[in-house]
């Protein structure tokens, strides 16, 4: 289909009824707005790491998805450096650390400083251990 400009417009097709991958992180696993990371910081249990802090708790949206949101400021550096903690930490919730969690658990990850200069084992390790010691205190609540 081309517009009156000669640009051609191109229809996406939406994947419905298709079956997610099990290690897939598609829109619907992250946190978009404020008025939910809000509500994880006010109503969710913490957790601080030497270069992490964590909020976790359930929304009620989705009782059964583990979502995420990673916060990032500028602090840490510049856009590249934020851009591959946030990378780095979705990759690491992906692969390993929303299994560990219980069902419907969201997430907020906040960096701290000297995050951007860590390596993804070392993240990896601060963030399963949030994880072990939030998914107990959760277990715990409920």
């Amino acid at each position: 289909m081309a517009t009156p400009g000669g640009r051609k417009i191109l229809k996406r097709r939406r994947a419905k009824g298709r079956v997610r991958a099990q290690l897939s992180f598609a829109a619907a696993d992250r946190l978009h707005r404020s008025a939910e990371f809000l509500r994880l910081q006010r109503n969710g249990v913490r957790f601080q790491s030497p270069h992490f802090v964590l909020y976790a708790g359930s929304l009620d949206d989705e009782p059964t998805r583990s979502r995420l949101g990673v916060t990032v400021s500028r602090r840490i550096g510049n856009a590249v450096v934020r851009n591959r903690v946030k990378r780095r930490v979705r990759e690491i919730f992906r692969k390993s650390m929303r299994a560990g969690l219980p069902a419907g658990t969201s997430v907020v990850v906040i960096a701290r400083g000297g995050a951007g200069g860590l390596e993804s084992a070392i993240i990896g390790d601060e963030l399963a251990m949030a994880a072990r010691n939030l998914s107990g205190r959760i277990g715990g609540r409920k």
